[in-house]
């Protein structure tokens, strides 16, 4: 049987999903579950970086599951696990850390921005998350990493310390891991606000969520910052109409983006109606996620399951990854 490549990607538990996330990434992990060897985790560890109450850690943790499978995340195919479910990844990030230098990862782009941002809380898993994060990638000598643009310094600083080890020990141990690209280009889903990404950060009206209700999803919708439309004949759009055209290119039938289209460069356009109407096509896109969302919400005893399954699957990726570099190194064996 042909060796797959293995793909791995990570998601931080900070809330429920939205489109662009959708979009953005889940969209793609269902297609390549299909195409690959995919281990698709949830980040808990990196969450306690801000120091979440248990309760929100561990709420957040299920529904971000719960939602990965209403998108189409299918555990039989996939391994999807917790991060925390996997101990054998704080051993390698240990190790890891032994060979990561103050001054490399100070000049990591997120890291100066997150001091900047939180200079009250500028802890040690600040300063080493990349070494975390090359721990997740590496304890399952991944190949392929699905990343965004502010994470390619990350990704990088992973082959660093992959060569570094295999280097240090004269192995070849580690695989180098490659950035993935996706061969169709990737939809950036802007958020409601007029400019920028869709994102739970940028305020509560910005995003689409998954699983939200559609009087919710219209109110939202209806409140997207417009302009006071177009003076003449096909012109350009601004950049907050040209986000509305964007969602509705995704959600909506091609006719009914070239109806608006047509009336935008005709200067006959009514915002409202394309807003009602996209709010629609919205509320009808998110549908199925919505019922599967309460569906899966109400099988304790199934997501309980898949949290177990992914955690065997991970481990046994896991463990001899963790038992060869102790003996690269020279510990005495204990696995």
């Amino acid at each position: 049987m042909e060796n797959k490549a293995i793909v791995l990607s990570g998601i931080r538990p900070t809330g429920n999903l939205h489109l662009g996330n959708y979009f953005g990434a889940v969209k793609n992990f269902v297609k390549l579950q299909d195409e690959f060897t995919c281990y698709f985790f949830i980040a808990d560890y990196h969450m306690l970086t801000t120091h979440p109450k248990p309760e929100n850690l561990q709420g957040n943790v299920r529904q971000v599951i719960i939602e990965y499978l209403a998108a189409g995340l299918d555990p039989e195919k996939a391994t999807i696990y917790l991060q925390s479910d996997v101990p054998e990844t704080t051993e390698l990030y240990l190790f890891l850390n032994m060979n990561a230098y103050k001054g490399e990862l100070e000049r990591v782009t997120t890291f100066k921005e997150k001091a900047r941002k939180q200079p009250d809380n500028i802890n040690a898993g600040l300063l080493t998350y990349p070494t975390l994060m090359a721990a997740d990638i590496l304890i399952h000598k991944s190949h392929l990493v699905p990343v965004g643009k502010d994470q390619e310094q990350h990704l990088e600083m992973t082959r660093t310390f992959a060569r570094r080890f295999n280097r240090m020990y004269k192995v070849d141990y580690f695989p180098i891991p490659r950035a993935f690209n996706f061969d169709d280009e990737l939809v950036k889903i802007p958020g409601l606000d007029g400019s920028g990404k869709m994102g739970k950060s940028e305020g509560e009206g910005n995003a689409i969520f998954l699983g939200e209700d559609p009087k919710t999803i219209h109110k939202k919708v209806m409140r997207a910052v417009t302009d006071s439309g177009p003076t003449e004949k096909n012109q350009e759009k601004s950049e907050p109409i040209q986000n509305l055209f964007t969602l509705m290119g995704v959600v909506s039938d091609p006719e009914t983006v070239q109806y608006f289209d047509d009336q935008y460069n005709n200067c006959t356009i009514r915002y409202g109606d394309l807003k009602k109407q996209l709010a629609e096509d919205i509320i009808k896109f998110t549908e199925p996620f919505r019922e599967r969302i309460k569906e899966l919400a109400a099988d304790k005893a199934y997501i309980d399951k898949v949290i177990e399954m992914g955690a065997e699957k991970a481990r046994a990726s896991a463990v001899p990854t963790v038992r060869g570099v102790r003996e690269i190194i020279g510990f005495r064996k204990i696995y």
